[in-house]
């Protein structure tokens, strides 16, 4: 289609009409609005940027071509999904015309990703960057308490499965639910929900408990509806709770990010309440079959005490025997003792008065004991003179039979020996030497000087002549000064 432009009749001299360059900027703008209206675009985002006046631009490509499209500010709430580079989507709007650049251009009302393929290739992406950093490692997973005081429970507030959480944990054990609801897809979802997560990993605030489980659940959708559940917000506000919390989006062939960043997956809504809480029932089936293994463990343990304190009662021997016998064996001892101490009284009385009878008399005690000395003093005199009259007999007979002939010979022979052993001692002696003429010469500590090399000028010397010692200083030209 083409749009025809009126202008006013030219001067004969000109074959074509002339246009300003607004007017063919205005009519194709025109021409491209009327033409094609709204259109629904599929292409790979590309060059996507926002600017500072809020609005986004970017390129739609394929294999053949590329087209510029834009978002507006105020169009960017309603579009459905922010454009990422290297993402296919379908872009719905208007074709429109920039003149300033002479570009043609998508206004943006709306996006959407281009089939599943497209959403995967997303999700899966985003997956192996989250794994990456370690998100959805076993070991930051917590174990989910056995019996919670409140259960936290974030999803819509209309649908059934706000409904099947309320019913399954009243019939399984009732406990209190903190609901936040939220919207579980659709523009602005993500942060909702990722928003309630982090609120509640905040509570107890003003007077509201804190839950000691958490449930963020959705039913069942397509991959679109879902999309929610896969976006990093909430994966993040997720593995980043402090409660423990456990997925239920969707049906049990559905699986989303979040699946992997919470601690349990249930495959379910129902489910994920069976896995908050037990079931009275089987808890009250599990302590009375608990209880009733105790109470035999205790009756086994106490009967098999009872057998080995009967057996040990058996090796123990006869007390009141043994406490008889020990009775008796007193009673003798005690009778014994009763006959002990008088006779040993008698006793020591008997020899008290036997030393009383001899004690009687001192004199004759005292002429007794000088009698025995007299007759001991008499014996060992007599001894004594007896041993030196046979020890004089004894030197005599030996006098008698040794000669000193033989003696003075020996001793003449020695002293021979020993005059000729103090001639050549004498010969040896330096004092004979010096007797001659000659001096010792010494240092100030006794060592004898034999080299004149050896004297230093200024050096004390000793010089020792027969008779006596003089001390010398050594002067300049080798020579000897006297001190």
């Amino acid at each position: 289609m083409s749009e025809t432009v009126e202008r006013p009749s030219m001067p004969q001299s000109s074959n074509a009409p002339e246009f300003t360059v607004s007017e063919i900027a205005g009519a194709i703008r025109r021409t491209l609005e009327t033409s094609f209206g709204r259109v629904r675009v599929r292409g790979e985002v590309t060059e996507a940027k926002v600017y500072g006046s809020g609005h986004t631009y970017f390129c739609l490509k394929d294999s053949g071509g590329k087209l510029r499209a834009v978002i507006w500010k105020s169009a960017l709430p309603k579009v459905g999904l922010r454009p990422e580079n290297g993402v296919e989507v379908i872009a719905t709007g208007k074709i429109s015309a920039y003149g300033d650049r002479s570009e043609y251009q998508l206004m943006v009302e709306r996006l959407d990703y281009a089939g599943a393929g497209a959403l995967l290739a997303r999700i899966e992406a985003l997956r192996v960057k989250l794994a990456a950093e370690g998100l959805f490692e076993a070991a930051r997973k917590r174990a989910i308490p056995m019996l919670p005081e409140v259960v936290g429970v974030i999803t819509s507030a209309q649908g059934a499965v706000l409904h099947d959480i309320r019913t399954t944990i009243a019939r399984r054990f009732p406990r209190p639910l903190l609901v936040w609801p939220v919207p579980v897809q659709g523009q602005g979802a993500a942060e909702r929900i990722a928003a309630a997560i982090e609120a509640m990993d905040r509570l107890p605030v003003a007077g509201v408990p804190r839950p000691d489980v958490l449930i963020v659940a959705r039913g069942g959708g397509s991959l679109e509806d879902l999309m929610a559940f896969n976006e990093e917000t909430v994966v993040r506000a997720a593995a980043a709770c402090r409660i423990p919390l456990i997925s239920a989006v969707g049906h049990e062939t559905d699986t989303t990010l979040i699946d992997f960043a919470a601690d349990r997956r249930a495959p379910t809504p129902t489910a994920a309440a069976e896995m908050a809480v037990p079931a009275r029932a089987e808890l009250r089936a599990a302590l009375g079959q608990s209880a009733a293994r105790l109470e035999g463990a205790m009756a086994r343990a106490a009967e098999a005490r009872r057998h080995r304190l009967v057996a040990a009662g058996g090796l123990l021997p006869d007390l009141p025997s043994l406490l008889g016998t020990a009775r008796q064996r007193l009673d003798d001892r005690a009778h014994r003792l009763g006959l002990a101490l008088p006779a040993l009284v008698r006793a020591r009385r008997a020899a008290l008065v036997g030393v009383e009878r001899r004690m009687a008399d001192p004199g004759a005690l005292i002429a007794r004991a000088r009698h025995g000395l007299e007759l001991i003093g008499l014996r060992h005199g007599a001894g004594l003179r007896a041993a030196v009259q046979r020890a004089r007999a004894l030197a005599l007979r030996v006098t008698a039979r040794v000669s000193a002939a033989p003696v003075e010979a020996r001793l003449r022979e020695a002293r021979g020996r020993l005059d000729g052993i103090a001639g050549r001692l004498e010969g040896a002696s330096y004092e004979r030497v010096l007797a001659r003429g000659f001096v010792l010469v010494r240092d100030p500590a006794g060592h004898a000087v034999t080299q004149a090399a050896s004297v230093r000028p200024g050096a004390r010397l000793g010089l020792r002549f027969a008779d006596g010692e003089v001390g010398v200083v050594a002067d300049r030209s080798q020579g000897v000064l006297p001190i």
